[in-house]
């Protein structure tokens, strides 16, 4: 066998692996997408109670955050294929409880709030490990073509999963989390068919020194904690899709309908983007690039504010995913081409914990501006901030900012 069969071989092997991925890590964004709104639904019929929902939020929020660090350590020191697996399967059985406790009419809040927070657990310990298996299944120089196909099936699972458990669950709760279970289990599947390899690595055993290894290393990288720190100042500040309600009913004058749309614009913008960069590659300028999508994502954010008028504010939310969509591809591609192997899960989690934190507390923050001044106010603020914060990281970062490729360039400043 000469050299160039071995490495269309080996190319071979890689691509299924990476489709064998894509496909498992869709199929399992589609069961959660179908979960989340059969249970927010069935706890809310059971109660009538706005903080039983928010008990929901509360029992996710919790372990994505607490165990974000044990869960990097985890992905760093054992097999992540495996630690993917048992996360799952966890995650798959509580699924069929909860198939069978609508089944025996054993549901109360207690009981499904309790399976919400072990499916969360589980999915706190996969997302380091799953995460960080994608820069061994392609060559650097696609990664953020791959980071683009897997952030297209995770926005088709954000646009059609809830529509599809919607639809489910008019033959009941029962019938939605056998859906999701089947979902998850196909993902099981596809998961332990993938020929999944990294170097033997020591392992090392947990202290505070290991599980906070992750921030000292961004601390380290400059062009890490440019694009961390960028992301989540950006998402604090820009966070007007919180109050889509209050713009869909007081300024665009529509109802539950145009809101559904309002909220399904910028998924729709996200997804057509990411088919783009699916297929083509970021050559050079890619620092500028950056910047220049998330100073898009601001001025989308202030059109969106300003407008009156139910398609501009379409148009603009779809371009503000759009814009997201550019940034998260670089911002993620750049995290993991410059974070050695034996790094990844712990970077990858504080990254995680930087996304959940900087999501729900933006809502928090733009809930609170537009209850003081008003939501139009509270929005244009936040695009101008989110403006203000790209001027400032590229004075902060100016190697970032010139960064011309994906793939780590010379040291860092």
């Amino acid at each position: 066998m000469n050299v160039e069969t071995t490495v269309a071989d080996s190319s071979l092997l890689r691509q299924r692996a990476f489709v064998a991925f894509w496909l498992a890590r869709t199929c399992s964004s589609f069961g959660f997408q179908m979960f989340s709104v059969a249970v927010s639904w069935q706890i809310y019929s059971l109660t009538n109670s706005a903080l039983a929902l928010g008990m929901i939020g509360l029992m996710q929020f919790l372990p994505s955050v607490l165990l974000a660090l044990p869960a990097g350590h985890l992905a760093d020191q054992f097999d992540r294929r495996r630690i993917v697996i048992c996360a799952q399967l966890i995650e798959w059985g509580a699924l069929l409880a909860l198939v069978l406790l609508t089944l025996f009419s054993w549901t109360d809040k207690t009981a499904l709030w309790g399976l919400v927070f072990v499916l969360a657990v589980a999915k706190a310990l996969e997302g380091p490990a799953m995460t960080s298996m994608l820069p061994s299944l392609v060559p650097p120089a696609i990664l953020a073509r791959a980071t683009a196909a897997n952030a297209v099936g995770g926005e088709a699972a954000v646009i059609v999963g809830p529509t599809l458990g919607g639809f489910l669950y008019v033959a009941g709760p029962d019938v939605v989390y056998s859906v999701s279970a089947a979902f998850y289990l196909l993902s099981l599947v596809l998961i332990g068919r993938i020929r999944y390899t990294r170097p033997q690595q020591p392992r090392l055993p947990a202290s505070l020194s290991t599980l906070f290894a992750g921030i000292h290393f961004i601390r380290a990288r400059k062009d890490v904690l440019g694009v961390i720190s960028l992301d989540l100042f950006a998402v604090l500040l820009g966070g007007a899709t919180a109050l889509l309600p209050i713009f869909a009913k007081d300024i665009l004058h529509t109802g539950p309908w145009g809101l559904g749309m309002l909220r399904g614009a910028p998924s729709i913008g996200a997804l057509l983007v990411g088919l783009w960069l699916s297929r083509n590659k970021l050559e050079k300028n890619v620092g500028m690039i950056m910047f220049g999508s998330v100073a898009g994502f601001g001025v989308a954010t202030l059109i969106f504010a300003l407008s009156s008028q139910l398609w501009l504010s379409l148009l603009a939310l779809a371009a503000l995913g759009g814009f997201d969509m550019v940034s998260m591809v670089i911002r993620g591609s750049l995290v993991q081409l410059d974070t050695p192997d034996d790094m990844r899960g712990r970077v990858n989690a504080v990254n995680a914990i930087f996304i959940n934190t900087s999501n729900q507390l933006g809502e928090f923050e733009s809930g609170v501006l537009a209850a003081f001044m008003g939501a139009v106010p509270a929005a244009v603020l936040g695009g101008v901030g989110t403006l203000v914060v790209v001027g400032v990281w590229m004075v902060l970062f100016p190697h970032l900012r010139r960064r011309q490729k994906l793939e780590n360039e010379a040291a860092q400043e």
